[in-house]
């Protein structure tokens, strides 16, 4: 039986907001997948961006493999993202307006042991943004406390 994993980037939603999510396949080496099921993978600081029509994560870091000798991965290297072409055609468009940017929101294991990708089609927020969604999320915090 193979372990879920779920590795999320909690930093995204207080820095952007989200205006569409999508699930993409990575092109993984034997010893990545490896260290993404012992959950040894960091996506805080990952971005997407197209080079000749393709879709690359960069900067989602997998620690080496323990047991992998000579065999091991770059930890940083630059990895294929695996969408359907009419949703790339899609994300490409999108990734050429102004103030845009593609993320990864979780890093996880399927059912049948694959890694995935979520990734967003995301706006940064201003300071004032920032402020509005702490205010709103200390309300419902708040509401909480005092339904019980």
């Amino acid at each position: 039986m193979l372990k879920n994993v779920n590795i999320r980037n909690k930093k995204a939603s207080f820095e952007y907001t989200f205006l569409e999510t999508y699930e993409a396949g990575i092109v993984l080496k034997g010893t990545e997948i490896k260290a993404i099921r012992m959950s040894k993978a960091s996506i805080s600081e990952a971005y997407c961006l197209f080079d000749k029509e393709e879709l690359w994560i960069k900067n989602m870091n997998i620690s080496s493999y323990d047991k992998g000798s000579f065999y091991n991965h770059d930890p940083l290297s630059a990895r294929k993202l695996l969408l359907k072409k009419a949703e790339l055609k899609k994300l490409f468009m999108h990734s050429k307006e102004k103030g845009l940017t593609m993320i990864a929101l979780r890093l996880f294991t399927n059912d049948r042991g694959y890694a995935k990708v979520e990734i967003a089609l995301a706006k940064g927020k201003k300071l004032f943004d920032k402020r509005e969604s702490i205010k709103s999320k200390d309300n419902e915090r708040e509401m909480q406390r005092t339904k019980y």
